[in-house]
């Protein structure tokens, strides 16, 4: 059975009204899949906050106790400013900035546990992939995608990928395992975009396979890189354990990239996982349109667990939709589709030279794999 990890700390907690995570996500989309009826009690999980000691397996004891001491003050000294990057314009200091972040992680590990024995388990909440083990970045305060990774090691697992197909690279998860063999990581991110990590030539010890690509990335060469580099190699490696950070920002409408996807991109790779893994976990990660996220991250999770999603949303979860707002321009005229809809229509765009010849030069790595 497909399970969804949730929390209601993300239901009204905020980075601060002028930064991009000032908008609900995670609260949305168990709303709208409640309404579609999707989310069963039996299918749903309450995720723990991961406690200290848990959170020690990727980050510093240090850096821990200084996350939560920055809760507790609602405050930081420009010394654990510069040391651990908390309190910045990115990471900065609310109401609830462990426990919510502590919270995605024990999401996270506790979808390692229920995975012992095989299945398919959606947190959307994780996803946090910039968080390094000493200090936060990129709005992430921790790495519960490395924890996650880290977990399924210490289960004695010795195969596992780790699919990113945010816009940004997901450099703390890279840092942390290029150089472990037991993981594959495959990254799909948008080139000269911050954090400016993940380039074409990394290889850690073989198995980091890094595609940036440049703006305007339509569905049609999303497919040609599902197909040509993200599941051949993930075939290649016979994973015992895939983990997709499904990151929410690639798409057209998202704030944060000029990447020109529909849903429809993720919801086919996440569709093609289920089917090559024992075990799979999928992450949220960026996203900073409310509609968009709603949308595509429901829609992954009907993927994951075979639901039929329907041409036009019932009343109770358009409704919803009507419900949310967002203060930039998009937000002021919303098109009608992203209050009726799930899946958004095709956007194909043409695929370039640069693009072909790259997926070229990273395929040629595969065949030590084979």
């Amino acid at each position: 059975m497909s399970l969804f990890i949730g929390s209601e700390i993300y239901r009204g907690s905020t980075y601060g009204a002028q930064h991009p995570l000032a908008i609900p996500r995670v609260s949305t989309v168990i709303d709208l899949c409640r309404a579609l009826g999707w989310l069963s009690p039996d299918r749903y999980r309450t995720s723990p906050r991961a406690k200290p000691a848990a959170l020690r397996a990727f980050h510093t004891p240090d850096y821990i106790k200084a996350l939560q001491q920055a809760e507790t003050d609602q405050a930081v000294s420009d010394d654990t400013r510069t040391r651990h990057g908390l309190g910045t314009l990115s990471n900065p200091v609310f109401a609830e900035m462990y426990r919510r972040p502590a919270t995605a992680a024990g999401g996270s590990l506790l979808a390692t546990d229920l995975l012992v024995h095989g299945g398919v388990v959606h947190n959307p909440g994780g996803g946090t992939h910039h968080g390094m083990p000493d200090r936060a970045a990129g709005f992430c305060y921790l790495n519960d995608a490395a924890l996650a990774i880290t977990a399924f090691l210490a289960q004695g697992l010795t195969r596992i990928v780790y699919v990113d197909i945010d816009a940004h690279h997901g450099d703390g998860v890279e840092a942390g395992f290029a150089d472990d063999a037991r993981v594959t990581m495959v990254s799909v991110h948008e080139a000269r975009r911050w954090p400016f990590t993940g380039a074409l030539t990394d290889r850690g010890i073989g198995n980091v396979f890094n595609l940036p690509v440049a703006r305007g990335l339509g569905d049609d060469g999303f497919a040609l890189i599902r197909d040509t580099l993200i599941l051949p190699v993930v075939q290649a490696a016979r994973p015992e354990a895939v983990i997709l950070q499904c990151g929410a920002d690639a798409v057209t409408e998202d704030p944060l990239s000029r990447l020109d996807l529909s849903n429809r991109s993720h919801w086919s790779v996440a569709a093609a996982l289920k089917q090559m893994t024992p075990r799979l976990l999928v992450l949220g990660g960026g996203g900073y349109n409310p509609w968009s996220v709603a949308r595509l991250w429901s829609g992954v999770w009907a993927t994951l667990s075979n639901q039929d999603i329907p041409d036009h949303l019932p009343p109770a979860a358009e409704q919803i939709l009507r419900q949310l707002s967002w203060s930039r321009r998009a937000g002021r005229t919303p098109p009608e589709h992203w209050f009726t809809t799930l899946r958004d229509a095709p956007r194909p765009a043409e695929i370039s030279p640069d693009l072909r010849q790259d997926l070229k030069d990273l395929t040629a790595r595969l065949s030590p794999m084979l």
